[in-house]
Protein backbone atom coordinates (compact mmCIF):
# COMPACT_ATOMS: atom_id res chain seq x y z
CA UNK A 1 0.00 0.00 0.00
CA UNK A 2 2.77 2.41 0.86
CA UNK A 3 4.80 1.58 -2.69
CA UNK A 4 1.37 2.23 -4.11
CA UNK A 5 1.22 5.93 -2.29
CA UNK A 6 4.45 6.65 -3.26
CA UNK A 7 4.14 5.80 -6.76
CA UNK A 8 0.94 7.96 -7.11
CA UNK A 9 2.74 11.34 -5.57
CA UNK A 10 5.97 10.55 -7.90
CA UNK A 11 3.38 10.38 -10.93
CA UNK A 12 1.57 13.49 -9.56
CA UNK A 13 5.20 15.58 -9.03
CA UNK A 14 5.77 14.76 -12.67
CA UNK A 15 2.13 15.99 -13.72
CA UNK A 16 2.78 18.88 -12.36
CA UNK A 17 6.28 19.86 -13.79
CA UNK A 18 5.14 19.30 -16.70
CA UNK A 19 1.96 20.97 -16.15
CA UNK A 20 4.18 24.12 -15.21
CA UNK A 21 6.77 23.90 -18.11
CA UNK A 22 3.69 23.87 -21.00
CA UNK A 23 2.83 27.15 -18.83
CA UNK A 24 5.74 28.44 -19.44
CA UNK A 25 6.28 27.69 -23.15
CA UNK A 26 2.64 29.25 -23.54
CA UNK A 27 3.48 31.81 -21.62
CA UNK A 28 7.00 32.81 -23.49
CA UNK A 29 4.88 32.23 -26.33
CA UNK A 30 2.35 34.59 -25.26
CA UNK A 31 4.77 37.32 -24.82
CA UNK A 32 6.45 36.59 -28.39
CA UNK A 33 3.25 37.44 -29.64
CA UNK A 34 1.86 40.16 -27.62
CA UNK A 35 5.57 42.17 -28.49
CA UNK A 36 5.44 40.56 -32.00
CA UNK A 37 1.69 43.19 -32.17
CA UNK A 38 4.09 45.78 -31.31
CA UNK A 39 7.11 45.70 -33.49
CA UNK A 40 6.71 48.78 -34.92
CA UNK A 41 6.82 50.72 -32.24
CA UNK A 42 9.91 48.70 -31.46
CA UNK A 43 11.33 49.27 -34.79
CA UNK A 44 10.74 52.63 -34.81
CA UNK A 45 12.97 52.63 -31.08
CA UNK A 46 16.02 50.54 -32.82
CA UNK A 47 16.18 53.46 -35.63
CA UNK A 48 15.78 56.58 -33.20
CA UNK A 49 18.61 55.02 -31.31
CA UNK A 50 20.94 53.76 -34.12
CA UNK A 51 20.21 57.94 -35.05
CA UNK A 52 21.36 58.73 -32.09
CA UNK A 53 24.28 56.96 -32.25
CA UNK A 54 25.84 58.13 -35.18
CA UNK A 55 24.79 61.84 -34.49
CA UNK A 56 26.74 60.70 -31.26
CA UNK A 57 29.69 59.50 -33.45
CA UNK A 58 29.38 62.67 -35.48
CA UNK A 59 29.57 65.05 -32.83
CA UNK A 60 32.20 63.25 -30.30
CA UNK A 61 35.22 64.87 -30.20
CA UNK A 62 38.26 62.68 -30.90
CA UNK A 63 40.94 61.71 -28.12
CA UNK A 64 44.50 61.40 -27.56
CA UNK A 65 46.98 58.67 -26.41
CA UNK A 66 50.13 59.76 -24.73
CA UNK A 67 51.99 56.65 -24.03
CA UNK A 68 56.07 56.89 -22.21
CA UNK A 69 57.33 53.73 -20.76
CA UNK A 70 60.83 54.03 -18.64
CA UNK A 71 62.94 51.80 -16.66
CA UNK A 72 63.89 52.52 -12.75
CA UNK A 73 67.90 51.27 -12.32
CA UNK A 74 69.76 51.48 -9.20
CA UNK A 75 73.36 50.13 -7.87
CA UNK A 76 71.61 47.70 -5.54
CA UNK A 77 75.58 45.92 -4.97
CA UNK A 78 75.98 42.33 -4.77
CA UNK A 79 73.35 42.11 -1.66
CA UNK A 80 75.72 39.39 -0.45
CA UNK A 81 74.70 36.30 0.99
CA UNK A 82 70.65 37.17 0.81
CA UNK A 83 71.10 38.48 -2.59
CA UNK A 84 72.34 35.40 -4.21
CA UNK A 85 69.66 33.00 -2.47
CA UNK A 86 66.93 35.16 -3.44
CA UNK A 87 68.54 35.25 -6.92
CA UNK A 88 69.03 31.59 -7.10
CA UNK A 89 65.19 31.35 -5.50
CA UNK A 90 64.35 34.13 -8.33
CA UNK A 91 66.21 31.67 -10.94
CA UNK A 92 63.85 28.75 -10.25
CA UNK A 93 60.44 30.91 -10.16
CA UNK A 94 59.98 31.35 -6.19
CA UNK A 95 59.50 35.19 -4.99
CA UNK A 96 60.81 35.24 -1.72
CA UNK A 97 60.49 38.92 -1.88
CA UNK A 98 62.94 41.41 -1.19
CA UNK A 99 64.26 43.58 1.35
CA UNK A 100 64.19 46.34 -0.81
CA UNK A 101 60.85 48.74 -1.81
CA UNK A 102 60.10 51.76 -0.29
CA UNK A 103 57.91 54.46 -1.62
CA UNK A 104 59.02 53.93 -5.15
CA UNK A 105 58.56 49.73 -5.03
CA UNK A 106 55.97 48.56 -7.09
CA UNK A 107 51.92 49.87 -7.36
CA UNK A 108 53.88 52.64 -4.57
CA UNK A 109 55.73 54.76 -7.33
CA UNK A 110 52.28 54.25 -9.37
CA UNK A 111 50.25 55.92 -6.44
CA UNK A 112 53.20 58.49 -6.04
CA UNK A 113 52.82 59.27 -9.43
CA UNK A 114 49.39 60.07 -9.25
CA UNK A 115 49.40 61.88 -5.98
CA UNK A 116 48.61 65.76 -5.90
CA UNK A 117 52.67 66.59 -4.92
CA UNK A 118 54.04 65.53 -8.54
CA UNK A 119 50.66 66.37 -10.16
CA UNK A 120 50.67 70.09 -9.13
CA UNK A 121 54.46 70.26 -9.75
CA UNK A 122 53.60 69.01 -13.24
CA UNK A 123 50.90 71.49 -14.09
CA UNK A 124 53.02 74.73 -12.77
CA UNK A 125 56.01 73.48 -15.45
CA UNK A 126 56.71 75.77 -18.02
CA UNK A 127 55.53 75.36 -21.96
CA UNK A 128 55.62 77.46 -24.84
CA UNK A 129 52.36 77.84 -27.15
CA UNK A 130 52.25 80.36 -29.77
CA UNK A 131 55.58 82.01 -28.55
CA UNK A 132 54.46 82.51 -25.25
CA UNK A 133 55.71 80.49 -21.88
CA UNK A 134 52.76 79.94 -19.58
CA UNK A 135 52.07 77.03 -17.06
CA UNK A 136 50.30 73.48 -17.94
CA UNK A 137 47.48 75.11 -15.82
CA UNK A 138 46.74 77.46 -17.72
CA UNK A 139 47.17 75.77 -21.11
CA UNK A 140 44.54 73.35 -19.10
CA UNK A 141 42.33 76.22 -18.78
CA UNK A 142 42.18 77.50 -21.74
CA UNK A 143 42.07 74.32 -24.01
CA UNK A 144 39.37 73.54 -21.89
CA UNK A 145 37.89 76.94 -22.23
CA UNK A 146 37.24 77.35 -18.39
CA UNK A 147 37.48 80.80 -18.29
CA UNK A 148 34.48 81.33 -20.36
CA UNK A 149 32.87 79.59 -17.80
CA UNK A 150 33.92 82.10 -15.11
CA UNK A 151 32.88 84.94 -16.64
CA UNK A 152 30.30 84.75 -13.33
CA UNK A 153 32.48 84.44 -10.77
CA UNK A 154 34.39 87.56 -10.69
CA UNK A 155 36.83 86.16 -7.93
CA UNK A 156 37.62 83.90 -10.94
CA UNK A 157 38.61 86.85 -13.49
CA UNK A 158 42.03 87.40 -12.50
CA UNK A 159 43.23 84.19 -11.25
CA UNK A 160 46.46 82.99 -13.31
CA UNK A 161 49.36 80.40 -12.50
CA UNK A 162 52.55 81.50 -13.23
CA UNK A 163 55.47 78.95 -14.69
CA UNK A 164 57.25 78.02 -11.41
CA UNK A 165 55.10 79.76 -9.18
CA UNK A 166 55.32 79.48 -5.20
CA UNK A 167 52.60 77.10 -4.30
CA UNK A 168 52.70 78.12 -0.77
CA UNK A 169 51.62 81.20 -2.03
CA UNK A 170 48.30 80.67 -3.53
CA UNK A 171 45.14 81.62 -2.52
CA UNK A 172 42.08 79.63 -1.74
CA UNK A 173 40.50 80.03 -5.07
CA UNK A 174 43.80 78.67 -7.08
CA UNK A 175 44.24 76.04 -4.58
CA UNK A 176 40.54 74.75 -5.37
CA UNK A 177 41.20 75.51 -9.04
CA UNK A 178 44.03 73.20 -8.98
CA UNK A 179 41.94 70.25 -6.84
CA UNK A 180 39.41 70.56 -9.96
CA UNK A 181 41.97 70.14 -11.93
CA UNK A 182 44.17 67.14 -10.73
CA UNK A 183 40.80 65.57 -9.75
CA UNK A 184 39.82 65.26 -13.45
CA UNK A 185 43.62 64.65 -14.95
CA UNK A 186 44.23 61.36 -12.45
CA UNK A 187 40.76 59.62 -13.22
CA UNK A 188 41.12 56.38 -14.70
CA UNK A 189 40.25 57.49 -17.78
CA UNK A 190 42.78 60.19 -18.74
CA UNK A 191 45.57 58.63 -16.58
CA UNK A 192 46.88 55.02 -15.93
CA UNK A 193 50.18 53.98 -15.19
CA UNK A 194 50.78 50.16 -15.58
CA UNK A 195 53.93 47.71 -14.52
CA UNK A 196 54.18 45.12 -16.73
CA UNK A 197 55.03 42.61 -14.01
CA UNK A 198 56.22 42.94 -10.37
CA UNK A 199 59.38 41.37 -11.20
CA UNK A 200 60.14 44.21 -13.81
CA UNK A 201 60.92 47.58 -13.36
CA UNK A 202 59.29 48.90 -16.92
CA UNK A 203 56.90 51.32 -16.13
CA UNK A 204 54.38 53.05 -18.97
CA UNK A 205 52.45 56.39 -18.63
CA UNK A 206 49.46 56.89 -20.53
CA UNK A 207 47.59 60.38 -20.83
CA UNK A 208 44.86 60.67 -22.71
CA UNK A 209 42.88 64.20 -23.13
CA UNK A 210 40.97 66.01 -25.95
CA UNK A 211 44.00 68.31 -27.18
CA UNK A 212 47.23 66.11 -28.43
CA UNK A 213 49.48 68.52 -27.11
CA UNK A 214 48.81 68.70 -23.57
CA UNK A 215 48.36 65.04 -23.67
CA UNK A 216 52.04 64.78 -25.05
CA UNK A 217 53.80 67.77 -22.69
CA UNK A 218 51.87 66.73 -19.41
CA UNK A 219 53.13 62.97 -19.67
CA UNK A 220 56.37 63.87 -20.41
CA UNK A 221 56.35 66.52 -17.72
CA UNK A 222 54.91 64.13 -14.98
CA UNK A 223 57.77 61.24 -16.11
CA UNK A 224 60.50 64.53 -15.52
CA UNK A 225 58.80 65.38 -12.22
CA UNK A 226 58.90 61.93 -11.01
CA UNK A 227 62.37 61.28 -12.02
CA UNK A 228 63.54 64.54 -10.10
CA UNK A 229 61.19 63.44 -6.96
CA UNK A 230 62.61 60.25 -6.97
CA UNK A 231 66.49 60.73 -7.62
CA UNK A 232 66.58 63.45 -4.89
CA UNK A 233 64.77 61.24 -2.20
CA UNK A 234 67.15 58.43 -2.65
CA UNK A 235 70.01 60.00 -2.95
CA UNK A 236 69.10 62.57 -0.19
CA UNK A 237 71.17 61.63 2.85
CA UNK A 238 74.37 60.77 0.61
CA UNK A 239 74.45 64.19 -0.69
CA UNK A 240 74.05 65.98 2.41
CA UNK A 241 77.07 64.51 3.70
CA UNK A 242 78.60 65.46 0.24
CA UNK A 243 77.80 69.17 1.04
CA UNK A 244 78.94 69.20 4.52
CA UNK A 245 82.35 67.75 3.88
CA UNK A 246 82.96 70.01 0.82
CA UNK A 247 82.21 73.10 3.11
CA UNK A 248 84.36 71.88 5.50
CA UNK A 249 87.73 71.06 3.10
CA UNK A 250 86.88 74.70 1.87
CA UNK A 251 87.26 75.90 5.59
CA UNK A 252 90.35 73.84 6.20
CA UNK A 253 91.66 75.48 2.74
CA UNK A 254 90.96 78.66 2.83
CA UNK A 255 92.38 78.27 6.89
CA UNK A 256 95.75 76.54 5.69
CA UNK A 257 96.14 79.23 3.20
CA UNK A 258 96.09 81.75 5.52
CA UNK A 259 98.51 80.25 7.44
CA UNK A 260 100.52 79.84 4.40
CA UNK A 261 99.99 83.26 4.50
CA UNK A 262 100.99 84.13 7.97
CA UNK A 263 104.45 82.24 7.74
CA UNK A 264 105.23 83.97 5.01
CA UNK A 265 104.83 87.26 6.62
CA UNK A 266 106.26 86.57 9.91
CA UNK A 267 109.30 84.89 8.05
CA UNK A 268 109.69 88.57 6.86
CA UNK A 269 109.34 90.07 9.82
CA UNK A 270 111.97 88.18 11.34
CA UNK A 271 114.73 88.99 8.54
CA UNK A 272 118.12 89.07 9.64
CA UNK A 273 117.27 88.85 13.19
CA UNK A 274 119.75 88.17 16.01
CA UNK A 275 119.44 84.38 16.69
CA UNK A 276 119.26 85.33 20.36
CA UNK A 277 116.10 86.84 20.21
CA UNK A 278 114.00 83.82 19.97
CA UNK A 279 110.85 85.26 21.20
CA UNK A 280 110.19 87.62 17.97
CA UNK A 281 110.40 84.32 15.76
CA UNK A 282 107.62 82.69 18.03
CA UNK A 283 104.61 83.29 15.39
CA UNK A 284 106.15 82.16 12.53
CA UNK A 285 106.28 78.80 14.15
CA UNK A 286 102.57 78.68 15.65
CA UNK A 287 101.83 79.60 11.58
CA UNK A 288 104.15 76.46 10.85
CA UNK A 289 102.46 74.83 12.83
CA UNK A 290 98.99 75.59 11.57
CA UNK A 291 100.03 74.53 8.13
CA UNK A 292 101.11 71.39 9.57
CA UNK A 293 97.96 70.43 11.04
CA UNK A 294 95.50 71.58 8.41
CA UNK A 295 97.44 69.87 5.50
CA UNK A 296 97.24 66.78 7.91
CA UNK A 297 93.06 68.01 8.04
CA UNK A 298 92.86 68.53 4.27
CA UNK A 299 94.41 65.44 3.55
CA UNK A 300 91.86 63.55 5.31
CA UNK A 301 88.72 65.23 4.29
CA UNK A 302 89.91 65.43 0.92
CA UNK A 303 89.92 61.38 0.92
CA UNK A 304 86.50 61.75 2.46
CA UNK A 305 84.96 64.08 0.26
CA UNK A 306 86.09 61.91 -3.03
CA UNK A 307 84.74 58.83 -1.23
CA UNK A 308 81.71 60.38 -0.71
CA UNK A 309 81.07 61.62 -4.41
CA UNK A 310 81.94 58.04 -5.48
CA UNK A 311 79.12 56.89 -3.05
CA UNK A 312 76.52 59.40 -4.33
CA UNK A 313 77.39 58.34 -7.72
CA UNK A 314 76.64 54.63 -6.72
CA UNK A 315 73.27 55.93 -4.94
CA UNK A 316 71.60 57.91 -7.49
CA UNK A 317 69.32 55.85 -9.63
CA UNK A 318 69.48 55.75 -13.09
CA UNK A 319 65.59 56.52 -14.80
CA UNK A 320 66.11 55.56 -18.25
CA UNK A 321 63.30 56.94 -20.85
CA UNK A 322 62.57 54.08 -23.32
CA UNK A 323 59.38 55.33 -25.07
CA UNK A 324 58.26 59.09 -25.34
CA UNK A 325 54.81 60.24 -27.37
CA UNK A 326 56.09 61.39 -30.70
CA UNK A 327 53.17 63.21 -32.68
CA UNK A 328 50.89 62.41 -33.98
CA UNK A 329 49.61 60.26 -30.94
CA UNK A 330 47.21 57.49 -31.18
CA UNK A 331 43.89 58.95 -32.09
CA UNK A 332 40.69 57.56 -30.31
CA UNK A 333 36.95 57.85 -31.67
CA UNK A 334 34.09 55.73 -31.62
CA UNK A 335 33.21 55.03 -35.26
CA UNK A 336 29.93 55.38 -36.92
CA UNK A 337 28.88 51.94 -37.33
CA UNK A 338 29.66 50.81 -33.95
CA UNK A 339 27.55 53.67 -32.56
CA UNK A 340 24.88 53.02 -34.77
CA UNK A 341 24.53 48.93 -33.49
CA UNK A 342 25.08 50.00 -30.03
CA UNK A 343 22.39 52.61 -30.16
CA UNK A 344 20.07 50.47 -32.22
CA UNK A 345 20.14 47.40 -30.09
CA UNK A 346 20.35 49.52 -26.77
CA UNK A 347 17.49 51.53 -27.91
CA UNK A 348 15.27 48.81 -28.97
CA UNK A 349 15.85 46.33 -25.82
CA UNK A 350 14.95 49.04 -23.36
CA UNK A 351 11.63 49.65 -25.55
CA UNK A 352 11.01 45.66 -24.84
CA UNK A 353 11.95 45.98 -21.32
CA UNK A 354 9.47 49.00 -21.02
CA UNK A 355 6.35 46.91 -22.82
CA UNK A 356 6.94 43.98 -20.57
CA UNK A 357 6.82 45.82 -17.52
CA UNK A 358 4.33 48.47 -18.55
CA UNK A 359 2.12 45.08 -19.90
CA UNK A 360 2.74 43.23 -16.21
CA UNK A 361 1.77 46.46 -14.20
CA UNK A 362 -1.61 46.77 -16.15
CA UNK A 363 -2.89 43.55 -15.12
CA UNK A 364 -1.42 43.53 -11.74
CA UNK A 365 -3.38 46.58 -11.57
CA UNK A 366 -6.46 45.12 -13.24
Amino acid sequence: MPENLNMGTATISENNDEISLKELIQKIKEWVDYLKTKWKIIFLAGVLGAAIGVVYALFQKPTYKAVLTFALEEDKGSGGGLGGALGLASSFGIDLGSSGGGAFAGTNLMELMKSRLLVEKTLLNPIVINGDTISLAEYYIQINELREKWTKKPELKNIVFLPNADRAQFSLQQDSILQIIFKSLTDLKSLTINQKDKKVSITSIEVISESEQFAKVFCENLAKETSEFYIETKSKKSRLNTEILQRQTDSIRNELNNAITGVAAASDNVYNLNPALNVKSSPGKRRQVDVQANTAILTQLVAQLELSKVTLRKETPLIQVIDRPILPLEKEKVGKLKSLILGGFLAGFLTVLYLVFSNLYKKLVA
